[in-house]
């Protein structure tokens, strides 16, 4: 049975925008939405050109900077509206304009003071005016979730009369539930005698914490292009999630539904947008967030350490995060504990992992996770430095403002001593660039991360590295009140783990 392919249609750079403190420049948006290319979207909502020179001229860029989506202008149902969006647009290979007006009782009578019959008059002339000038126009009913039937199966059928390609069917304050925004699409795909000539899309906010639920009752009555933005981010509480709904649909494949999605490059996307929009994404937010794929119950952790469907659903790997992290924590089991051991380069008998164990339990208790230099203090660190092979012998750094950073590294490695001088963007990347033109190893470096332990100018700081090479993970581990020595430590104890 062939699969049913869903339309993304994303409006991070248009409705997810829109979130106060989460504007970007046009060189951003050219970023993000060429990076929505990548990734597999069908169509970008390139921004609201009237709104602004500054939007109007990322609409123009974003549609030389992009070949294979659908580029998108948003505008009301004025001709000014459309005339500039259309002047926007261009130069888009492939031009929408979405245009439309509030269709429920509320929009209708105390925002747009008119009447239901002046509102289908109303966007019908802003579709034909559309579509005098592009031929994809995609007309939205604001409001559709608080809009009677009846009423949004006659608005629907004028705008298809009128040109429209494509229906979006908003749920713009969130208000809906999963059965009746699924019924009203159903309703519409049933009632509406000219619908087999546009698709049906969804538009669904997160008020009330069921947009991607909306979404997928959208798409289970019918709806066959879903309105969404990179880790739900928009106006309010947010849209449906992209991520979300993409996974739903590649998890749950009795549905017989595809997208053009490349789920490998979710990760990297959702860290982008998080980035450049200076907006964290919450740790327990689905597939992407920190906690998506950590377990800290004992049960669980042994679980997936046996198999990894008992717990996981998804492979972390296919949404392009390397692997489950489990967090040690009093709940932790020996399963858990010994895999992490491993992981740091510790191998222990059975009797002597328990005896560990029984530490480990003691500072877990005393403390809410238990970390990897906790996990070295109680092995003893010494004993891997012993098995070292590369050690720091001296670093000296020169770095300021108006200077460029040079590190002079010197180590000691199998009995001898190699001194590199090198460049880089910043102190730390000095100094890694010396250290790998000693060793010459081919490694790459996947996480750096810096983290306070107290707090205070004088603070002890932590530095996690992991390193990839020939595909193997290998993680190293430092901590001093010089953040750069520290730096430089935790990666030649990366390093020395390289075969």
């Amino acid at each position: 049975m062939s699969k049913e392919r869903v339309y993304i249609f994303d409006t991070t750079l248009r409705d997810g925008e829109q979130v106060p403190g989460c504007q970007l420049n046009t060189i951003e948006k050219i970023e993000v939405a060429k990076m929505l290319e990548d990734l597999g979207v069908d169509i970008i909502e390139a921004g609201f050109p009237i709104s602004s020179p500054g939007d109007f001229n990322s609409v123009i860029e974003i549609s030389k900077a992009v070949v294979e989506p659908v580029v998108c202008g948003l505008t009301r149902a004025i001709k000014k509206d459309i005339e500039v969006a259309a002047d926007a647009l261009k130069f888009a290979k492939r031009p929408r304009i979405h245009t439309g007006i509030g269709t429920s009782y509320y929009h209708i009578y105390h925002k747009l003071n008119s009447t239901p019959e002046k509102i289908i008059e109303r966007g019908a002339e802003a579709v034909k005016y559309a579509k005098s000038f592009v031929e994809d126009v995609e007309f939205y009913a604001e409001d559709a979730g608080r809009t009677d039937n009846n009423f949004l199966a006659q608005v629907v059928e004028k705008m298809i009369d009128a040109g429209a390609t494509v229906i979006n069917i908003p749920d713009t304050t969130g208000y809906t539930l999963p059965e009746e925004y699924g019924k009203k699409i159903k309703y519409l795909a049933e009632n509406v005698p000219n619908i087999h000539k546009a698709i049906l899309s969804t538009h669904c906010h997160n008020d009330l914490g069921m947009a991607t639920a909306n979404t997928m009752s959208g798409i289970l009555n019918g709806a066959r292009q879903v309105e969404v933005t990179i880790n739900g981010i928009g106006e309010r509480a947010g849209n449906t999630s992209l991520e979300e709904v993409v996974m739903i649909m590649k998890s749950r494949k009795h549905l017989n539904l595809t997208t053009n999605i490349n789920p490998r490059k979710i990760y990297k996307s959702s860290r982008m947008v998080s980035t450049l929009m200076r907006m964290p994404v919450q740790p327990n937010k689905a597939i992407v967030g920190r906690n998506a794929f950590a377990h800290s119950s004992g049960i669980h952790q042994d679980g997936v350490l046996k198999r990894r469907e008992n717990y996981e659903i998804i492979n972390p790997k296919t949404v392009g995060i390397k692997e489950s992290s489990f967090v040690l924590t009093a709940r932790s089991g020996r399963a858990a504990l010994k895999h992490r051991l491993k992981q740091l380069g510790y191998t222990f008998e059975k009797e002597a992992l328990d005896a560990l164990y029984e530490q480990f339990l003691e500072v877990a208790d005393a403390k809410k996770e238990v970390g990897d230099d906790d996990l070295k203090a109680l092995v003893g660190a010494s004993s891997r430095d012993i098995t070292r092979n590369l050690h720091l012998h001296r670093l000296q750094v020169l770095c300021g403002k108006g200077s460029i950073p040079v590190a002079t590294v010197t180590l000691e490695w199998e009995g001898s001593c190699y001194t590199e001088t090198a460049e880089g963007n910043g102190p730390v990347d000095a100094s890694f660039t010396a250290v790998k033109n000693i060793v010459k190893k081919k490694v790459r470096l996947e996480e750096f991360l810096i983290q306070a332990i107290h707090r205070g100018s004088n603070d002890l700081g932590k530095v996690h590295v992991q390193v990839e090479s020939r595909g193997q993970i290998y993680y190293g581990f430092s901590a001093s009140t010089d953040i750069i020595t520290a730096s430089v430590e935790a990666f030649i104890d990366a390093l020395s783990q390289v075969v």
